[in-house]
């Protein structure tokens, strides 16, 4: 592996059951709530086909600018992992594997995901990114 590549690992803990956190992943009504948006999006669709090398894609609006974030699902076994490619080709032609695993925690969920290859210089922007959706994520479930 290239030096300059690395992987982010973050874990998180959730107070829902695991099928509700899978659900907000997989669900298209659901995603469109938190997954790669933000309080400043003006428009935002969602088009999900959950199979096994089925494609995802969302497009968000801000300032007038599309962002679109697109990949294909590898892994789907509810509830308790999720895996998908994951590219946004207006920034770069490279995708990256993410991975979300999530286990039972007392009344809750801990959900722990996983991007790699991520280029070095990008963890701190992308940890941040992932924090921010995930508080958006949590006030959903609650």
């Amino acid at each position: 592996m290239d030096a300059t590549l690395t992987r982010l690992t973050m874990t998180r803990r959730f107070d829902a059951a695991p099928e509700r956190l899978f659900d907000a992943w997989t669900d298209p009504a659901l995603v469109a709530r938190w997954l790669f948006t933000s309080p400043a999006s003006t428009a935002h669709t969602v088009d999900l086909d959950l199979r096994i090398g089925g494609p995802w894609r969302i497009a968000d609006t801000r300032e007038g600018v599309v962002y679109t974030a697109l990949g294909e699902y590898d892994v789907i076994e509810r509830p308790r992992r999720l895996a998908f490619t994951f590219g946004m080709p207006q920034f770069s032609p490279e995708f990256a594997v993410v991975i979300v695993e999530i286990a039972t925690d007392g009344a809750g969920a801990l959900m722990t995901l996983t991007q790699e290859p991520l280029p070095a210089d990008a963890v701190a922007a992308t940890e941040a990114g992932w924090s921010e959706m995930f508080e958006a994520l949590a006030g959903l479930l609650t």
